[in-house]
């Protein structure tokens, strides 16, 4: 195929809580409005892929959509299926196969912590026998041994849930929209040390949709669009200490997010220092640090400075997490890596309002992870 994969339209279903309405409708809501932001119906689609964990599946939305046949194909991926759905579309425009396609992305939680089940990935009973399957635990453990090889307080961990919660309270998807002072975070009830209860993110519910399509036939449909110049997704490396991984090699090892970083800037023809934007994968506050080294942003420790600094802010030299991330938004797994993309168009159209970046952006950059290992990573160009 001759240019870009191009995203052409984009919709959303709020995050949190909707009673009364399924996970599918909330993704039938999401397709509905990208359909209109696109100025195209249901019968210009010529395939889709649909991300849900917990709420469906996603080829069933073509009962309130139309039964026209389209080719609707099921991704189940953990937290970064709504990333795979995203990368399995944009390469059969590459391929040449279809011109227009769409990854949407739904879930519906319940209330309380994701009950995941040893095997579900490939793991004996006894590792969830042990109490190993709680990821509050572990993601505590991963961030201690981190913060105390790399130099980061807690003071910092609080300054990025901080962050999250002011730039959430300006996002109208957003679940959480009411900023929380640093030291009601600090002192707020602990879960797993160091993290207080506003450190994690929550199972949410929500739905976030899609369109792509080639260069081309954006061109023809007179769209000014937003090109998609990489799409990664990769599988963890020997020694990587992941989620659902009971220790680390003592000399460590690389990561799922580093690798995908690394080819999807390799593709784009791009560096860190080249984005304006970014959305990182915040399912505790700690995360969205190590996330910032792992994709290249800064160096292990730097994140200390940069949050006292401010240079994560909106208004920063780059700005992370601009609707609120999955602190504020909670985490829908089939729908959260398509947030990101989400707000990420929103950014590179100027269509941010009370949380639109400073400087014109044209660049944005989106990183989604998921157990036991799995990460995604999209640039974006306007």
């Amino acid at each position: 195929m001759m240019g870009d994969v191009c995203i052409i339209g984009i919709g959303i279903h709020p995050f949190g809580r909707t009673p009364g309405m399924s996970g599918v409708d909330q993704g039938v809501f999401a397709v509905r409005q990208a359909l209109q932001d696109a100025g195209l119906e249901w019968g210009d689609v010529q395939f889709a892929y649909g991300a849900s964990d917990a709420a469906g599946n996603p080829d069933t939305m073509v009962d309130q959509l139309g039964l026209t046949g389209v080719q609707f194909i099921n991704v189940r991926n953990g937290c970064a299926a709504g990333g795979s759905a995203l990368f399995s579309a944009q390469m059969a425009i590459k391929s040449g196969e279809a011109d227009i396609g769409l990854a949407v992305g739904f879930d519906k939680h319940p209330r309380g912590a994701f009950d995941a089940k040893p095997a579900e990935y490939n793991l004996p009973e006894w590792y969830g026998d042990a109490g190993y399957m709680v990821t509050t635990q572990f993601f505590a453990c991963k961030i201690m041994r981190y913060m105390a090889l790399n130099g980061i307080s807690r003071k910092t961990l609080g300054l990025v849930a901080e962050k999250a919660f002011r730039n959430g309270s300006r996002a109208p998807h957003a679940w959480r929209r009411e900023p929380v002072p640093l030291d009601v975070i600090l002192d707020g009830p602990m879960v797993s040390d160091p993290y207080s209860k506003y450190m994690f993110c929550s199972p949410a519910e929500g739905g976030v949709a899609l369109l792509l399509a080639s260069e081309k036939k954006a061109r023809e449909l007179g769209i000014t669009p937003i090109r998609l110049k990489a799409a990664t997704m990769r599988t963890r490396p020997p020694g990587s200490f992941e989620v659902f991984a009971p220790s680390t090699d003592v000399d460590g090892g690389g990561t799922a997010t580093s690798i995908a970083s690394r080819d999807a800037f390799e593709i784009a023809g791009l560096g860190p220092a080249d984005i304006d934007v970014a959305q990182l994968q915040d399912t505790e506050a700690g995360a969205e640090l190590m996330h910032m080294a792992e994709n290249g942003f800064c160096q292990p420790g730097e994140q200390e400075r940069w949050l006292a600094e401010g240079l994560t802010e909106l208004d920063g030299k780059l700005p992370v997490n601009t609707d609120g991330g999955c602190l504020a938004c909670g985490e829908p797994i089939g729908a959260s890596g398509l947030r990101q993309v989400y707000e990420n168009v929103v950014q590179l159209r100027g269509q941010g309002g009370d949380r639109q970046v400073q400087g014109n952006p044209r660049t944005a950059y989106s990183h989604v992870y998921g157990a036991p290992g799995v990460s995604a990573v999209t640039i974006l160009e306007r």
